[in-house]
């Protein structure tokens, strides 16, 4: 029962407004699709102006792996998860390497098909160096705590809390945690 409780609590944290936007700089449509993802709210032609960048656009393969990520995470706020992790797996296609797009893919999946499956796309997240390490930590930590490993689950939320100090979520967490020490 705790683990569907916090599966649906931590998703509306984790997956929120901007999870992890992709910047993209200039004057383009790019750019207004990363300033989308970035934001706190979705508009009815935010998804448009990406396909538009990404059919009309002449863009470096730094600028289409961005907005393909950035995209994705519009389509996420949107409920079109599988749409979402498309857009995810064609970045990583692309750019092995961009974290953003393997944190943004764990919190599509996490949503879809359960936290067990987002884990080690968090994991990747981190090893690739996210712009949000805390958020991939405490979404490690809240997968290793609906999979049953609460050493590990509390570890996470311990760094995603040492990460960003000021983030109160990791910290809610951590006070449901009793530390014995041997």
């Amino acid at each position: 029962m705790i683990g569907k409780f916090l599966s649906a609590t931590a998703l509306l944290v984790v997956a929120g407004p901007a999870v992890a936007a992709v910047t993209v700089v200039g004057e383009s449509a790019a750019q207004s699709c990363y300033q989308a993802a970035a934001s706190t709210v979705l508009l009815r032609d935010d998804i448009g102006v990406c396909d538009r960048a990404l059919s009309e656009e002449a863009l470096t393969p730094y600028e289409e792996v961005a907005t393909l990520v950035n995209r994705g995470i519009l389509k996420l706020r949107d409920g079109r998860t599988d749409s979402a992790i498309t857009d995810f797996d064609a970045a990583i296609a692309r750019d092995p390497n961009q974290a953003e797009a393997y944190l943004n893919k764990g919190v599509a999946l996490s949503k879809k098909d359960g936290w067990a499956n987002a884990l080690p796309l968090f994991t990747l997240a981190i090893e690739k160096k996210t712009s949000k390490p805390a958020l991939a930590y405490f979404g490690r930590g809240m997968a290793h705590e609906i999979t049953g490993d609460v050493r590990s689950a509390y570890n996470d939320y311990k760094m995603a809390s040492t990460l960003e100090p000021t983030w109160d979520r990791p910290l809610q967490e951590l006070s449901r945690f009793i530390v014995k020490r041997n």
